[in-house]
């Protein structure tokens, strides 16, 4: 079966913003290995070939032409784009690609992700109708977030595609607009479940040992409660914990406020970035900290210092207060550290079970969960241990074979209207 996915991120420089372009790698890579031919189409590099193989995935870069006018990245001139994508892609995936492959007997399966797709599958189903093919190609499009929800023709989309989103609270969101969701959570790569550098998590421990090391990784945005954070930093100072936050914020000009409110709170902040890659640079960045209550990393955190940090530090706040899906929760999981969820999108969380689960912004709230935990060492280590073992569920092998395949393959006599 062909599989093809289409996304304005994927893996080029250009077009990777966020865990979009994480989610459609892991989709792609683990339909390939069960054995099925993967096309990815998306806006990438304007500067690299229109169609390259990579890790065995056929890519497409489309909207080249634009992309040549917005150097900034996928998201600059979105709007051009997505009118390109639509009007010129469905033509030449149905003439090319797919009706070929149709004619020889095969059958298809396209999975379009985000508002930006959303014309780009009314137009391939109307193409496909008028090929009477439209039977022998399954369409699912799916919200990861409510970005552009004011942009998408919900009712017709409805009629031609099966709309799927990633978590129960993104499901009720859009029952709030009328509009019935299947959930397909996100899953996790093969490396996620790479056990972290052993001596790397025992050197930050050490270093920080008396301290509560609390981490904390997403973009500078209002919804993601780095404020919350900054105050529960202040409170946990001021009731003597000793506590060390290391941050690891994105581009966005809320970062500015959130470090000023750290400033305000009279919370010593210091700025740390690194070039050697690995844990060894963000060790070596952190090496003169010990003074601080704020670390604020400048630089990137590669997957094998991602997994020392979330594993080493002794709580990861992933507190958003709109949290379609909680990606960094599920990797802290993963890794064997401690989870701290807020209560939105995070439906691999039981509170008390496998992570700690914040129903407010209350800063005594964290305070008080995380204390029982201090005091009762064997009981934070059954929380790891249960995180670990929650998260196996969600690799994305996992997720393709018990929720996506199943809405892949049609029923008898099932034709689309």
């Amino acid at each position: 079966m062909q599989f093809h996915i289409l996304s304005f991120e994927g893996p080029d420089p250009y077009s990777r913003v966020g865990g979009l372009a994480t989610r459609v790698e892991g989709l792609g890579q683990t339909l390939l290995a069960l054995g099925h031919e993967v096309h990815l189409w998306f806006i990438g590099d304007p500067d690299r070939p229109p169609e390259e193989e990579w890790r065995g995935v056929r890519l497409h870069r489309w909207c080249q032409w634009v992309s040549r006018f917005h150097p900034e990245g996928v998201y600059d001139g979105d709007y051009g784009k997505q009118a390109e994508l639509a009007a010129s892609l469905p033509p030449y995936l149905a003439r090319e690609i797919l009706l070929p492959h149709l004619a020889t007997g095969g059958k298809a399966v396209v999975l379009a992700e985000e508002w930006q797709t959303a014309n780009t599958v009314l137009h391939l189903h109307w193409l496909l109708r008028y090929e009477r093919a439209r039977d022998r190609v399954r369409i699912l499009w799916n919200a990861n977030n409510t970005f552009g929800f004011d942009l998408v023709p919900w009712a017709q989309l409805s009629r031609v595609a099966t709309v799927t989103t990633v978590s129960r609270y993104m499901k009720h969101r859009m029952r709030e607009l009328g509009v019935e969701a299947v959930v397909v959570p996100n899953g996790l790569p093969p490396d996620a479940f790479e056990p972290p550098d052993r001596s790397a998590v025992a050197l930050l421990r050490r270093r920080f040992g008396a301290r509560t090391v609390v981490a904390k990784m997403a973009r500078w945005d209002p919804d993601k409660r780095w404020l919350a954070a900054i105050e529960a930093v202040g409170e946990m100072k001021r009731h003597g914990w000793r506590p060390l936050l290391l941050a690891r914020g994105g581009s966005e000009p809320h970062g500015a406020e959130v470090l000023e409110a750290a400033l305000a709170k009279g919370l010593h902040v210091v700025d740390r970035s690194w070039t050697r890659p690995g844990a060894q640079g963000l060790l070596e960045a952190l090496d003169d900290a010990s003074v601080a209550d704020v670390v604020n990393l400048g630089s990137r955190v590669d997957a094998e210092s991602r997994r020392v940090l979330l594993r080493g530090a002794n709580a990861v706040l992933a507190n958003s207060g709109h949290e379609p899906f909680g990606l960094v929760g599920l990797e802290t999981m993963a890794s064997g550290g401690l989870a701290c969820t807020g209560n939105t999108g995070e439906d691999y969380a039981v509170p008390g079970q496998n992570a700690l689960v914040l129903e407010t912004g209350e800063p005594m709230e964290f305070m008080t969960l995380f204390d029982r935990l201090r005091r009762c060492p064997d009981e934070a280590r059954a929380l790891r241990r249960a995180g670990r073992a929650t998260a196996r569920r969600y690799a994305w092998s996992e997720i393709v074979d018990r929720v996506l395949v199943p809405r892949v393959e049609p029923a008898r006599d099932y034709v689309p209207t």
